[in-house]
């Protein structure tokens, strides 16, 4: 009997081992790196069959003395493995699979200890560790549920840790507590009411339109197969490695899986509806790594790849990388927001528009809309009259010092539209770009291809400057284009509350309504430019587009006529006139939500 047990126990080490060799060598792969698939199956078979075999063999490896942490770890090591495949290829089944592993731990107390035996050191750290990666999965699920759970839970195994163990240094683990409770205040506060920020078909598809955009099939069109996500300002809202900024253009950028897809499945089955004893050692978690559930109604995601914080030299190879494999007939977003002065942060892009007013610089009132987003752009081009030094307009990546690998000049970008770009770039500094790549977006690359820019203003308008903290907790462009209903209502102060949600949702339908009247609009037009005609069919880059125009007119009849220059975003190629602000479509949708808010005094409607 005892060579029986020692013969499974060694089965089982050794199955361990082998399985903690291959996760080693695919842990710290960069999630850019498309290669190595075959790889990461062999990881994913190694950890099926140790996941199997301890379930085979239960009874035998606790009399052998299995401890429940070292099944805990085993299925950890599962979710980071799903996780880190969902990070690679952002399909979301990956992310349900770590969801489903990590809650299992979370209600089997795998990291708990033996009842009655005091947990040592290293077990609460497994502990703190499988937490927050649950934190980060449960974010990105949107689970705020389980995030309020996993988050008391977390801060009072941070408190009891620093109480039983004085001379531990917790400060790490202190901080990560203050990170997901400044995250998730904000995030709840402005995104978390009404629709999702992912794609939803239910509602972000305008039937009436459809017509309109499958005219762009028959033509050379371009689907959004990849994208570069990064961020970098001093003190930004953060969890990990992901910032607030990069969250919202993540999730905007995905599907919102509908009906039951999105639904956790559950870990397993409670007969007569007995509730299962955790209390022994188990192992009866499902995994099934060809587990279908993908919702066959949606597209495939778009691969996005999240950088925290890189360097410029780091970013620029990265983006060498994504451009030599991204596919025929298809373009890559850059999503870049970051200051154009080395150590800046966000609220130094804040001023109040309810002071004094500066000199008008031209008179923007008495010229078309096509003049006025003209004017717009050769203001940013040449600021305040000067001319600009390129070698002196940037993108500040820090965190050390300036200059050298901390700087992204607007010529960094140059040698990558030889493929298909849609940038959007969110700086109090993007006029450098607006200068430094005019000439291929208007004109196109000889080598290559035309470039789209959707370009922010160079400061974050505010009703006042009590709201300048508000405008802190993230960027006000980047709000616009991932949840616009949520930055208009910051932008003019209206509170969300249970009594008024009737008037939010009626808001709501007036800005759908008033997308969709748009989008029929711009797929209608017979001057739109080929670099949107060849994207327009893209529901993301559509969307994104559609968002543009919204938050350029909102923030057109918000700021006086004189401080325009500073608050409008661009885009380049020019859109056509008829989605300009001042156009009818445009305006009147704009002055309807407003109205119906009861906020029509703070714009400047009679001006425009």
């Amino acid at each position: 009997m005892n060579g029986t047990l020692d013969e499974t126990a060694a089965t089982f080490r050794a199955l361990v081992e082998s399985s903690d060799r291959k996760f080693a060598r695919v842990r710290d792969i960069p999630v850019y790196l498309r290669g190595n698939h075959h790889y990461f199956h062999k990881v994913f078979k190694a950890y099926l069959r140790l996941w199997k075999f301890q379930q085979e063999n239960r009874a035998k490896l606790v009399d052998s003395g299995l401890q429940r942490w070292e099944i805990g770890e085993i299925a950890s090591r599962i979710g980071q493995l799903y996780f880190n495949q969902y990070m690679r290829t952002s399909e979301v089944r990956f992310l349900l699979e770590s969801y489903i592993f990590y809650e299992a731990i979370l209600n089997r107390g795998y990291f708990e200890g033996a009842k009655g035996l005091k947990k040592d050191l290293g077990l609460r750290f497994k502990e703190l560790r499988f937490l927050a990666r649950f934190l980060l999965v449960s974010l990105l699920l949107n689970r705020s549920d389980t995030l309020r759970t996993l988050m008391e839970r977390f801060r009072t195994l941070v408190d009891d840790n620093k109480a039983k163990f004085p001379k531990t240094n917790f400060k790490e683990w202190k901080q990560v507590v203050q990170e997901i409770s400044r995250f998730v205040m904000v995030d709840m506060v402005s995104t978390n009411i009404g629709k999702p920020l992912r794609y939803c078909a239910m509602f972000d598809s305008h039937p009436d339109s459809a017509q309109c955009v499958a005219r762009f099939h028959s033509k050379k069109v371009l689907k959004l197969k990849d994208a570069l996500l990064t961020s970098y300002h001093r003190n930004e809202v953060k969890f990990a490695e992901l910032t607030l900024d990069t969250f919202r253009m993540l999730q905007c950028l995905e599907w919102e899986p509908s009906g039951s897809f999105y639904q956790k499945r559950p870990v397993e089955s409670h007969e007569n509806g007995a509730v299962t004893d955790y209390s022994g050692t188990s192992g009866l978690i499902d995994i099934n790594l060809a587990a279908d559930l993908t919702d066959p109604t949606l597209p495939s995601n778009p691969r996005k790849a999240v950088l925290y914080r890189p360097s410029a030299t780091h970013l620029i190879a990265v983006l060498a990388t994504l451009c030599e494999e991204l596919p025929p007939e298809s373009v890559m977003l850059i999503y870049l927001s970051a200051s154009g002065k080395a150590g800046y942060t966000n609220d130094s892009q804040v001023e109040s528009l309810g002071g004094s007013k500066k000199p008008s610089k031209s008179k923007i009132a008495s010229q078309s809309p096509h003049e006025q987003n003209h004017h717009v752009y050769d203001a940013h081009v040449n600021h305040k009259g000067s001319s600009i030094d390129l070698c002196e307009n940037y993108l500040w990546l820090g965190p050390k010092g300036n200059g050298g690998s901390n700087n992204l000049y607007p010529g960094d970008i140059i040698p990558f539209t030889r493929r298909p770009l849609f940038l959007v770039i969110d700086s109090d500094n993007s006029h450098a770009f607006k200068a430094g790549l005019s000439k291929l977006v208007l004109h196109g690359a000889e080598m290559g291809e035309t470039t789209a820019l959707l370009l922010s203003p160079l400061r974050s308008a505010v009703k006042n400057s009590c709201d300048v903290d508000a405008m802190n907790n993230g960027s006000q462009f980047t709000f616009f284009l991932t949840a616009p209903l949520q930055a208009f209502c910051q932008l003019v102060g209206f509170v969300f509350t249970d009594s008024n949600m009737d008037t939010y949702n009626e808001a709501d339908c007036i800005v759908s309504s008033a997308f969709a009247e748009w989008e029929v609009i711009l797929c209608s037009s017979s001057s739109v430019d080929l670099v949107w005609s060849q994207v327009l069919s893209d529901a993301f880059l559509r969307r994104l587009i559609l968002r543009f125009i919204f938050c350029r007119a909102v923030l057109s009849f918000f700021c006086p006529l004189e401080d325009s220059d500073e608050y409008i975003p661009v885009c380049l190629p020019h859109l056509p006139n008829s989605v300009a602000p001042n156009s009818e479509a445009v305006k009147s949708n704009i002055i309807q939500l407003a109205e119906h808010l009861g906020v029509v005094d703070i714009f400047h409607f009679s001006n425009s």
